[in-house]
């Protein structure tokens, strides 16, 4: 019999890519959205959770927008922490694994040291501390969770970094990237194939999942266009130029011990998890 794994965000860039890779791996597979599951409504939580009973619940519905969260820090805490917290709860009472997907942002970047599992958070902003906010959650009321910080994520599905570079060299002979923030891009499906690999085993925990080695965006931005053959002048420009309501981590790249301590693929270098997604 295939195991059932519900899946909260199913309409968000990675909860596409969890679906159609849980669906290809066999699995019984519940996507939802917010149209289906308004997951800080505690009662439709429980009731949509303990009514399907699924053996895995991956937890990728977010308030992922950064600037707004300032703005908003209501609506922020409510999804990611309390929403979070009602996801824990329902998949706690029906004996499900949960995987929470958090963030570099629980970082405050003033290092210039890799960080790792074990690494003191202090989140700037409110989208950082609302996350962190979810982590706390998970670990207060589940007893078989992973938390799976990633950071820098593209793929195929919702709107990311490397589609607006693509555009962007479409439209323009030149633009600035910021170059004075440094982290670790990371692919879709190579976060969805961590996934896939935890919740076949008992190792609960956290783990940083990212592609290896670190860039700034203005690097990225010139591996994009370099690999596309598009002829555009990059300029690096800073932070500081580009005022923006929510403070970024300027250092926030990180590295797993825990995937090597339990015994889990590391992940492949940037350039090539880029390369094999500009292919596809």
């Amino acid at each position: 019999m295939s195991q059932k794994v519900l899946i909260t965000g199913a309409n968000g860039q990675l909860g596409k890519e969890l679906v159609e890779l849980f669906t290809k791996k066999g699995f019984e597979v519940y996507g939802f959205g917010r149209d289906k599951m308004d997951i800080t409504n505690q009662a439709q939580v429980q009731e949509v959770i303990s009514t399907l009973k699924p053996n895995i619940v991956l937890h990728s519905a977010a308030h992922t927008q950064v600037d707004l969260a300032e703005s908003e820090p209501e609506q922020a805490f409510s999804i990611n922490a309390y929403g979070t917290r009602n996801v824990a709860v329902a998949a706690e009472a029906i004996g499900a694994k949960l995987v929470y997907v958090s963030t570099d942002y629980v970082f405050d970047g003033k290092t210039d040291e890799t960080y790792n599992e074990f690494s003191p958070t202090s989140p700037l902003g409110v989208y950082g501390k609302s996350k962190l906010a979810g982590e706390q959650f998970v670990r207060d009321f589940h007893s078989k969770f992973f938390i799976v910080r990633t950071s820098w994520v593209y793929g195929k599905y919702g709107n990311n970094f490397v589609k607006t570079m693509l555009q962007l060299g479409e439209e323009k002979k030149e633009i600035s990237v910021v170059s004075d923030q440094i982290g670790c891009p990371t692919y879709t499906l190579d976060l969805a194939n961590s996934i896939l690999e935890f919740v076949g085993t008992e190792r609960y925990g956290l783990y940083h999942v990212s592609n290896s080695g670190s860039c700034s965006w203005y690097e990225f931005a010139q591996a994009i266009f370099e690999y596309k053959k598009i002829e555009i002048n990059v300029n690096p420009c800073k932070t500081s130029e580009f005022p923006r309501p929510a403070k970024r981590p300027v250092y926030s790249v990180l590295t797993s011990m825990a995937l090597k301590l339990n015994h889990f693929e590391s992940k492949r270098n940037w350039r090539e998890a880029l390369i094999d997604f500009l292919e596809k």
